[in-house]
């Protein structure tokens, strides 16, 4: 059965896991911020890092079935006066293995019905065009709000464009 839960610390173990899966996303191809090869010790410091911001600013859900992380998705809350009610949908992962089996689709449903309750009512989010990402975000309501071409490499240093997507979740 899956489990989706809240994340406000990194031990040891979740680690691996979420090491593991950022390995696997950037080995698949997915633009989510690092060349390929990636070495080992860049997604522990990755994870470590954003270990930090937990609990402030940033949110982090994992997919776990077992003792196997599957997916994970954060919840970057804009903390500027004006900006209050929005917050940006950040590095949706799911192990390929787990893909097509609704990993992506509960995190992103636990991330909107969050977002709800805690007052943010308009996510926003980036992801390349073309990409199986682009499609679910459409599948799942998100509004296309453009393009901007050239705007990030993809694992193997091609440059791509990225598409902007943003959902009212009151």
């Amino acid at each position: 059965m899956l489990r989706i839960r809240l994340v406000n610390a990194i031990g040891p173990s979740l680690l691996d896991g979420l090491g593991a899966l950022l390995t696997d996303a950037v080995e698949s191809g997915a633009s989510v911020g690092f060349l390929a090869p990636l070495e080992h010790d860049t997604a522990m410091h990755y994870w470590a890092h954003t270990a930090t911001s937990l609990g402030r600013d940033l949110r982090l859900w994992v997919a776990e079935r077992g003792n196997d992380v599957l997916g994970a998705v954060q919840l970057a809350l804009c903390e500027r006066e004006n900006g209050r009610h929005r917050a940006e949908v950040q590095k949706l992962f799911v192990l390929r293995s787990a893909r097509g089996q609704g990993v992506a689709t509960q995190l992103m449903a636990t991330v909107e019905s969050y977002a709800r309750e805690h007052g943010r009512s308009l996510l926003f989010l980036d992801t390349q065009v073309g990409s199986a990402a682009e499609k679910l975000y459409a599948h799942l309501g998100w509004t296309k709000a453009g393009e901007i071409p050239r705007y990030a490499a993809s694992p193997d240093g091609a440059l791509h464009t990225t598409a902007y997507f943003w959902k009212d979740v009151v």
